[in-house]
């Protein structure tokens, strides 16, 4: 299992992290997500098939990119 901890920048509400929750919660392998609002902050745990290409590639794509 991988995890990391990721800026998002864009995160301004609950509403945010619910959809950043459901889309990245999609991709198959992926165990969690806890996304800090106040923080700004998504913390995601995954396991193959997915990977952190295809993680930050759906954030990306759905407004979310991961900052630095």
């Amino acid at each position: 299992m991988e995890e990391r901890t990721v800026s998002i920048p864009n995160i301004n509400c609950n509403h945010c992290a619910m959809t950043i929750r459901r889309e990245i919660g999609e991709i198959e392998g992926v165990e969690s997500v806890f996304v800090d609002v106040a923080a700004k902050r998504a913390t995601i745990r995954w396991s193959a098939p997915a990977d952190w290409t295809t993680i930050a590639a759906v954030l990306d794509d759905i407004g979310f990119p991961p900052g630095a």
